[in-house]
């Protein structure tokens, strides 16, 4: 019963609240192994656990005590999460009576600055994935779209043709984020260009290898470009341009770093980044103030 009732969860993860693939796929590990956890304490259904029983693997995610590898923070975190979420789920449903989970929260997890480059390497990454045909121009544009936007690289490779907006005073894209919650995010004339020649000379001699997709990002077979083939391709670009350490995030975190240190709010960056909560967003601020420290050290007659 306990395997009946994490899938009906998921189900409802899935249609009712829209997460993504990847969310759903990390959910759905984290509660089989909470299933086993379960299982192992005599638990057949979700109405027969405890307070005791959701502590004990909030602790064991942690030590590995269960037999599983230990989690780091934020995949414990996650975890966590996930297991509160399914007990709320069985209360609304009416399989239990209590939320027994109502007292465990996630792991904190150590905050860590997000990595950006400087416009210069930004630059470079992007000057070596140009070229005039084929799956070159296809890369320049995916770039350039990524940094013009701040998009998430499932959010730029799901998107479709009818998604893009061209023309210089009005260029934009159509993004869906966490919860497939959109928001349309302006692009400047870089990203637009890039697009219109990836549009007119490239996506056409894709789209022949395969049988038809509205999808923009087109891989060699005329399907849907992957994420992971995106990663690939930022990777290529940035080993070329002989710039190091450079994650999928990297030019999401460059964009909102490079506009908070021109001057933007940091509320019209949470717009654009498409975050829930401005507290998510200032963590960029953290970033900008190193820069801006920088220069009154150097600058200030008396900052020594």
């Amino acid at each position: 019963m306990l395997d009946d009732e994490r899938d009906a969860y998921l189900a409802h993860v899935t249609v009712e609240r829209g997460l993504s693939t990847h969310t759903v796929s990390a959910y759905r590990r984290d509660l089989a192994r909470y299933c086993r956890f379960l299982q192992a304490r005599d638990r057949s259904s979700v109405a027969q656990v405890t307070r005791a029983d959701v502590a004990a693997f909030a602790e064991a995610i942690g030590t590995g005590s269960d037999g599983a590898r230990a989690l780091a923070p934020a995949s414990a975190s996650r975890t966590v999460v996930a297991v509160r979420g399914w007990h709320r789920f069985a209360v609304a449903e009416g399989w239990a009576v209590d939320d027994v989970s109502v007292e465990v929260k996630p792991r904190a997890i150590p905050q860590r600055l997000p990595k950006a480059i400087s416009t210069d390497a930004v630059a470079r990454i992007l000057e070596s994935a140009g070229g005039d045909e084929g799956a070159a121009l296809r890369d320049r544009a995916l770039l350039e779209l990524v940094y013009a936007s701040g998009a998430r690289i499932s959010e730029a490779t799901g998107l479709d043709v009818d998604d893009v907006r061209l023309g210089r005073a009005e260029a934009a894209v159509l993004l869906r984020g966490k919860g497939r919650k959109e928001r349309v995010v302006p692009i400047g004339g870089y990203a637009a260009d890039a697009l219109d020649a990836y549009l007119v000379r490239s996506r056409g001699a894709l789209a022949q290898a395969g049988r038809g997709t509205p999808a923009l990002f087109l891989n060699t077979r005329g399907g849907r470009l992957s994420r992971q083939s995106a990663w690939a391709i930022l990777k290529v670009a940035a080993e070329r341009a002989g710039v190091e350490d450079v994650s999928p995030h990297t030019l999401r975190h460059s964009f909102a770093t490079h506009l908070l240190a021109g001057g933007a709010d940091v509320r019209v960056v949470q717009e654009l980044l498409g975050h829930a909560s401005v507290t998510t967003t200032q963590i960029y601020t953290a970033v900008t103030q190193d820069a801006l420290r920088e220069v009154y050290v150097a600058a200030h007659p008396r900052a020594r």
